[in-house]
C-alpha cells in the first residue's frame, strides 16, 4: 500500500472514531459502569490481601452483593479473608444526643472472586468481531522489526495485554480479533508513549492515542470494533477533543502500522 493510499484509510477511520465519540455512552458503556460502581473500593493493604490469597482475581464481592447481582458463590469454594472496620457510635463529651462514629478495629471478613461464582453474567464492553487472518503475523512481524519482544502470559490479567518498553505481553487465550486488537494498541503505546514525550502526556491522552491506533488499524483491516473502541476512550475520560488535539501523533502511528500490514488492495 502506497503512503497516500494508507493516509485514505486512516483518515477515514478517524472520522467514524469521532462520530461514534460524539454519540455519547454507548447502552453496553452505561450497563457496565452502574455495575462496577456497586463494587466496593478496597483499601490498599485490603487489596494486598486480596492478591495474595487469589493473584487472579478481577472483581471481589461479598455473599450477598453477588446475590444482588444475580449471581451465587459456588459450593465448596473458599473465601478470601479481608479487613473489615468495626464501627461503632461514641456520645459527645457534652452529652447531648448527637453521637459521632468511631473505629473501633477490624474483624475479617470474606469475599469472593466472580471466577468462584455463577448465574446473571456481569454487563461487559463491546469486544472487537471478526477475523484478521494472515494480517496478525504481519503484525507481529513489524513489532519484531521494530526490536520489542512479544510473549504470552494470563499473570497480567485482568489486563488484556501490557506495553513494557521494548516488550508486550498478551495475555493467553484470546481470540483472533481480541488478539489483533491488544497487539495494535499495546504496539501503538510503545511507539507513542516508551519515548521522552510520555512525561508530556497524562493517562487519558495516552489511552486515547493508543486505542485510537488500534481501531483504526482494526478498520483496515475489515474488523468489527462495535462500540469498543469508543467505549474504552470513554472509561478513561477521553473524547473528540483528546482525540483532535492528539491527530499528528495518532495518523503517523497508524499510517507506518497500515502501510506495513495491509496489501496493495486493503480490505476496507
Amino acid at each position: 500500500m502506497t503512503n497516500s493510499e494508507a493516509k485514505q484509510v486512516v483518515e477515514k477511520a478517524i472520522t467514524a472514531l469521532i462520530t461514534d465519540l460524539e454519540q455519547g455512552h454507548s447502552e453496553s458503556l452505561a450497563r457496565y459502569l452502574t455495575a462496577m460502581s456497586r463494587f466496593h473500593r478496597y483499601s490498599w493493604n485490603n487489596v494486598l490481601l486480596i492478591s495474595l490469597q487469589r493473584a487472579s482475581a478481577t472483581h471481589v464481592a461479598g455473599f450477598q452483593t453477588w446475590r444482588k447481582f444475580g449471581r451465587y458463590v459456588r459450593k465448596g469454594e473458599k473465601g478470601i479473608v479481608i479487613l473489615a472496620p468495626l464501627i461503632r457510635k461514641k456520645r459527645t463529651e457534652d452529652d447531648s444526643d448527637s453521637e459521632e462514629k468511631h473505629l473501633f478495629g477490624f474483624r475479617a471478613a470474606y469475599v469472593f472472586d466472580v471466577s468462584q461464582t455463577e448465574g446473571e453474567p456481569l454487563p461487559e464492553f463491546a469486544t472487537v468481531q471478526g477475523d484478521p487472518t494472515e494480517h496478525t503475523a504481519k503484525l507481529k512481524a513489524f513489532v519484531t522489526e521494530q526490536g520489542i519482544s512479544l510473549d504470552y502470559s494470563d499473570s497480567i490479567r485482568p489486563a488484556l495485554g501490557v506495553s513494557r518498553g521494548g516488550a508486550i505481553t498478551l495475555a493467553c487465550g484470546l481470540s483472533p480479533a481480541q488478539e489483533f486488537s491488544t497487539l495494535a494498541h499495546e504496539l501503538a503505546h510503545e511507539k507513542l508513549h516508551r519515548t521522552e514525550r510520555r512525561a508530556q502526556t497524562t493517562k487519558t491522552i495516552r489511552e486515547t492515542e493508543a486505542e485510537a491506533v488500534a481501531f483504526i488499524v482494526c478498520h483496515a483491516v475489515g474488523l468489527d470494533t462495535n462500540t469498543s473502541s469508543t467505549d474504552y476512550i470513554r472509561l478513561y475520560d477521553g473524547n473528540r477533543d483528546t482525540l483532535t488535539a492528539s491527530l499528528d501523533f495518532i495518523q503517523s502511528t497508524a499510517t507506518a502500522i497500515v502501510r506495513a500490514i495491509t496489501p496493495e488492495d486493503p480490505l476496507r
